[in-house]
């Protein structure tokens, strides 16, 4: 794995010359999207069925990696909101031990699809599809919560969407007006905050709010401390998740789905970067650093690590200079487990539901969503059946199956963009026929276009395909030509190529379409001297 593209930014920023300016700018940077990493990190951890010292974990091994080696300028690694619901399943189906391992080889798949050069093509998902797994995250994040919103005592609460909420509506009864009341205010603090004071760590002030208010108060509200217990201050020893037969068979499924989500967020998340700063980022460099750094936080017990968007946003509008600001982010996290892992364990579990429904609801892209439900009926489709399948089946088969009906879509719509028609101003002789064949003539318009220059070659002596408005051609457009070739050979006639590229003309060789049955003219005049 060599050459500029999996060459990490990092790298790029020192050869441009970094001074303390820029360590000042990063410092800052790094500081403020630590202020945001820190209460999001623990709610995506409990939300995901683990400890909250496990999003810390994340975070601190996995952001550092992320930045330290990745293939983005400004690119902040962790724990993703998006993952909750593949890693809750993970959880519950192998435990956490399992999802270690499943994380570790989550790392490994992206190292080698990195190595063999797959980042360029991940930005192929079509949009539709993205928008619709997106929504379907971003609702089942708020399906998670309810029963911390509400102070539910309920245990063994089904991971489905529909038993989920008959779960929670035969509960109903337990729930907790004071959990109610802090996870409103915490809600009502983040909008508020942003609203006046849009610079200022809403997520953070609005968590401590909550936790001061719940300690001086005595309300009957469940913290990180009651559910969890004391969280750690230092990192764990690494070590090496276990590779048993049975063990690697029950994770290689959801390491799978990890590493195609992750590689599917991380590089929309760098696109966004790139939009925002104007830089550029190496997919196949960032797809290796979010695998080195899934492998790094599976070895200190954390889970699956990703590009997140809201706090690589929040880093570049921060000032970010580049990825030391991504790496100070980590520190400052690991500082504050430090210092303050005591007073952290008395946030109210409450509070930190508020903050993963506002995120829930910041995912919601709503005036993108009306645009694509509005705009063609096959775009609005892949949505909904996308995001049907996410919340009510399985993240990957959302995607799989959305991104199978983009390309039946896509296939549709180019079939129709091959054209045939005739040049009557070009024809030589009486007996000839002329056709132009435009746009692209592949395997999903052969069958059509095929039929079209078989009925017009059917009688004339000499039949002139002109292929100078082609813009692509395929193995299966070509054999449908060998076809029609062998037919005007049988009745007699001649067939002329006209204004195939080198390309093309390759493609067609290959196909059988080789004098004498089938002769090639560059330009007119070789077709009169025929």
């Amino acid at each position: 794995m060599t050459g500029a593209e999996f060459l990490p930014k990092i790298v790029t920023v020192w050869r441009e010359g970094y001074g303390s300016r820029d360590l000042r700018a990063d410092a800052v940077a790094g500081l403020t999207v630590a202020i945001v990493a820190l209460p999001l990190s623990m709610a995506i951890a409990i939300a995901s069925g683990v400890g909250p010292e496990r999003g810390l974990f994340t975070a601190i091994v996995g952001g550092f990696i992320v930045s330290a080696l990745g293939g983005s300028r400004f690119q902040i690694g962790g724990p993703a909101g998006a993952f909750i619901v593949l890693v809750a399943g993970c959880v519950a189906a192998i435990g956490v031990p399992g999802l270690v391992l499943a994380t570790f080889l989550s790392g490994a798949i992206l190292v080698a699809a990195g190595g063999l050069r797959l980042g360029s093509y991940v930005r192929f998902i079509p949009f539709p599809v993205t928008l619709g797994f997106t929504l379907g995250i971003a609702v089942i994040i708020f399906a998670s919560q309810i029963k911390d919103l509400l102070g539910i005592p309920i245990t063994g609460e089904p991971a489905a969407l529909i038993p989920k909420v008959a779960a929670l509506w035969a509960a109903r009864g337990g729930v907790s007006g004071a959990a109610v009341a802090v996870a409103a205010a915490t809600v009502a603090l983040i909008v508020g905050i942003r609203l006046v004071r849009p610079q200022w760590p809403n997520l953070l002030m609005a968590v401590v709010a909550g936790s001061v208010v719940v300690a001086l108060l005595h309300l009957p509200v469940e913290t990180i401390a009651q559910r969890f217990g004391a969280l750690p201050r230092l990192l764990p020893a690494p070590v090496l998740p276990g590779f048993s037969g049975a063990a690697l068979l029950a994770a290689l499924p959801w390491a799978m789905s990890f590493a195609l989500l992750g590689a599917i967020e991380s590089l929309l998340s760098a696109v966004v970067a790139d939009g925002m700063s104007g830089a550029r980022h190496r997919p196949n460099a960032e797809l290796v650093a979010q695998g080195l750094a899934n492998m790094g936080s599976a070895l200190f017990g954390g889970f699956c690590v990703t590009g997140t968007i809201a706090r690589t946003a929040t880093n570049v509008r921060a000032g970010s200079h580049g990825p030391v600001s991504g790496m100070l982010h980590a520190v400052f996290v690991m500082l504050f487990m430090l210092v303050a892992a005591p007073l952290a364990g008395q946030v109210p579990l409450a509070s930190l539901a508020g903050v993963l429904a506002v995120v829930a609801w910041n995912m919601v892209e709503r005036a993108e969503i009306g645009a694509m439900l509005r705009a063609a009926r096959a775009d609005a489709l892949i949505l909904v059946v996308t995001f049907g399948l996410v919340v009510f089946r399985d993240l990957s088969q959302g995607i799989i199956t959305g991104f199978a009906l983009s390309s039946l879509v896509f296939i549709h719509r180019m079939s129709g963009a091959a054209r045939v028609g005739p040049d009557q101003d070009h024809a030589l002789d009486p007996g000839d026929v002329v056709v132009r064949l435009e746009g692209p003539f592949f395997f999903g318009a052969a069958a059509t276009v095929g039929a079209a220059l078989d009925q017009a070659a059917a009688t004339p002596k000499r039949f002139v395909l002109d292929l100078s408005g082609l813009s692509y051609l395929d193995s299966s457009g070509a054999r449908s030509l060998e076809v029609l070739a062998v037919k005007r050979q049988r009745r007699g006639g001649q067939m002329v190529i006209l204004g195939a590229t080198g390309e093309q003309r390759l493609v067609l060789e290959r196909a059988g379409l080789v004098p004498p049955l089938a002769r090639y003219a560059a330009d007119w005049d070789q077709v009169a001297r025929g």
